[in-house]
């Protein structure tokens, strides 16, 4: 009898965990989705072209956590940075999007995921070449100065 009830109270607290969890899923913004996902990726080395955990490029960490939310994207950061509404700095916000132009050319090839915006500081998360998937500031001296302009797709 002792055994039953334990087990029943198991099963109960089990099932009401799962329930509680899908709730709180349920409740998250397509934005907070979208960062979950590209966050995930956190610790992920660089790889040209890639899209999993064994590698990942910046706009490849874009389009892989936008389209598990069912929002097509193209697969480049210039293409990518054609797309949604140009923003100013102080309207930018979770799930919005950063692009600079790294290269010599000046031309828009690195994107970055808005992860919050704390008192005007932009945080984001991207695919860096040297340290890979990690979130950096728009403050940092580099990005600051690389920065081009931001985006909402949402």
């Amino acid at each position: 009898m002792k055994r039953t009830i334990v087990l029943i109270a198991l099963i109960l607290f089990s099932s009401s965990c799962k329930s509680a969890k899908n709730i709180q899923q349920q409740k998250l913004s397509k934005q907070d989705k979208i960062v979950n996902t590209a966050t995930t990726y956190l610790g992920t080395k660089y790889k040209y072209g890639g899209t999993s955990h064994k590698g990942m490029d910046c706009s490849g960490l874009i389009y892989v956590s936008c389209q598990k939310e069912n929002i097509a994207l193209p697969r480049t950061s210039y293409a990518m940075s054609q797309q949604g509404k140009t923003i100013s700095l102080k309207q930018v916000k979770k799930g919005d999007l950063v692009f600079f132009s790294t290269g010599r050319k000046r031309k828009i090839n690195h994107v970055g995921l808005v992860t919050r915006n704390t008192n005007g500081t932009i945080y984001f998360v991207h695919a860096s070449s040297s340290k890979g998937v990690i979130v950096s500031s728009l403050n940092e001296k580099y990005y600051k100065k690389r920065f081009v302009k931001a985006k909402r797709i949402l």
